[in-house]
């Protein structure tokens, strides 16, 4: 079913809800709008769930990414200090300390913007299907709306012809 409508549906029921006279609240069937909201969840685009599942797989990158960074940061640190207790070495240990450091950085940025460019991607594809959904959502109601309007104004003619055929037929009558 369709959000749209459901939100439709919605705004019926709170025109419909009687009012408290204090305050401006509404009185509403609690077992109506829970229902009416189980359907809204059901009718939310299943993008809109991939989108929030890509988010959470890019934010469990970026922490993985932040992890494998400490654990090099961690291991740079280890290795640092070895080698600085090995006097004759000092120079090439804190080098390498250096490029070790240097390296998961630029591994951790590296993740961190694959993570967030395929995040895009994934939000931008739901982004575009959901657009379409909603185009030919749209569509078909306006279509049926529209076909709902001829029918309504056919039986308001057929109404009105009936109306004017006893009109006639009550103005030929002889009076009492």
């Amino acid at each position: 079913m369709d959000i749209l409508h459901l939100i439709d549906r919605l705004e019926e029921m709170l025109a419909e809800a009687r009012r408290v006279p204090v305050g401006g609240g509404v009185i509403m069937s609690r077992q109506r709008l829970a229902d009416l909201i189980d359907r809204m969840r059901v009718a939310v685009p299943r993008e809109v769930y991939d989108a929030r599942e890509v988010i959470e797989q890019r934010e469990e990158v970026l922490r993985q990414a932040e992890e494998e960074a400490t654990a090099l940061l961690a291991q740079a640190r280890d290795e640092l200090e070895k080698r600085l207790a090995e006097t004759e070495i000092v120079q090439a240990a804190d080098q390498r300390a250096h490029d070790i450091i240097a390296e998961a950085e630029g591994r951790a940025r590296d993740l961190g913007r694959e993570s967030e460019q395929q995040a895009r991607e994934r939000l931008d594809e739901a982004q575009a299907v959901a657009r379409t959904e909603m185009r030919e959502a749209d569509s078909y109601a306006l279509q049926t709306l529209r076909k709902l309007e001829t029918e309504l104004e056919g039986f308001l003619n057929s109404v009105r012809k009936g109306v004017d055929a006893l009109e006639i037929r009550a103005s030929e009558r002889p009076k009492d």
